[in-house]
């Protein structure tokens, strides 16, 4: 019997000539990427570190001084108020946006008339920057709060509460954008499934809605927690951190002021406290990161569990 030749997959062959001259050429496309990350991030990022252990007014002239300036890092008062205000802040933006953004998204799909029109208004606060956006509702509430015969700066719950309706119209419309796309990425066998079967909207809602969501809760809860603690140019144009507190030690706190405020003042305030400010950065840096990997991993396990 003759042998016959075997032809040669055509897919498989085509497969192979179209990737070899992808791997002959990635190296031209990456290495420019690459070295480009190395002097924006990578360098930066490590000579950032090791300033923190030193005292300079300029990188040049840094001076090694070990852990001096984490010391007295803890042993600032603001720092530490600045910690405990951003954290609670956190807490509160979080749970209010994320509820907000679902309840809105749940509506804007139950095809009611000009939901396209109300997704584009609810989004657009997003576009427009947080400098511009302090400004304007600071203005807005002095408005409002003059008919009480008070101002924005009066009370640190004031400031508080203006941050967090600041940060809640701003960033509603973008989280409400994720959820619609998660909502719209259910199986429709699975909702009628759960009609049939007599669920309530309630039922369906906490049953199948929620549970196939969680993909979404995951990146939405991540953006509105990092955001919270990285709140630096809505923070600066509302309230600069004001008002003021006096401790009995005479040290004065900003009631305020949140993290990143806290370490761009330390950085400004004068000769010496460069070290200091950097230093902060790099405990704000571990703090963001610990939290944003505990929360990503907690959400997660949910998204594997259904």
């Amino acid at each position: 019997m003759k042998k016959t030749k075997k032809k040669p997959d055509a897919a498989a062959l085509n497969s192979v000539l179209v990737r070899r001259p992808i791997q002959r050429m990635a190296p031209i496309f990456v290495l420019p990427t690459f070295f480009a990350f190395i002097i924006g991030f990578l360098y930066p990022f490590v000579k950032g570190i090791y300033l923190s252990f030193c005292t300079f007014t300029t990188p040049r002239d840094a001076e090694f001084i070990g852990f001096g300036n984490y010391i007295k890092a803890f042993q600032d008062a603001s720092f530490l108020h600045a910690f405990w205000y951003t954290a609670l802040f956190a807490i509160v933006s979080i749970v209010t946006i994320n509820v907000l953004a679902f309840f809105i998204a749940y509506i804007l799909t139950q095809e009611i008339f000009g939901a396209n029109l109300f997704r584009t208004v609810f989004f657009m606060p997003n576009l427009i920057g947080g400098i511009v956006l302090g400004y304007i509702w600071s203005m807005i509430f002095d408005g409002i709060l003059r008919y009480y015969d008070t101002y924005l700066l009066a009370k640190t719950s004031y400031g508080f509460w203006g941050l967090l309706i600041l940060m809640c119209w701003q960033q509603i419309g973008y989280m409400m954008i994720i959820y619609i796309a998660g909502i719209q990425g259910i199986p429709e066998d699975m909702l009628e499934a759960a009609k049939i079967d007599g669920a309530t909207k309630w039922q369906t809602l906490w049953k199948v809605t929620i549970p196939n969501l969680m993909p979404s809760i995951t990146i939405c809860v991540f953006l509105t927690l990092t955001n919270s603690f990285k709140l630096f140019d809505q923070n600066l144009a509302l309230t600069g951190g004001m008002p003021v507190a006096f401790q009995p030690d005479g040290t004065i706190i900003n009631t305020t002021e949140m993290l990143a405020l806290n370490i761009y003042k330390t950085f400004y305030t004068g000769a010496g406290t460069r070290g200091i400010a950097q230093a902060k950065t790099v405990l704000f840096f571990i703090l963001v990161a610990i939290l944003a990997l505990a929360q990503l991993r907690a959400t997660r396990s949910k998204e594997v569990q259904q």
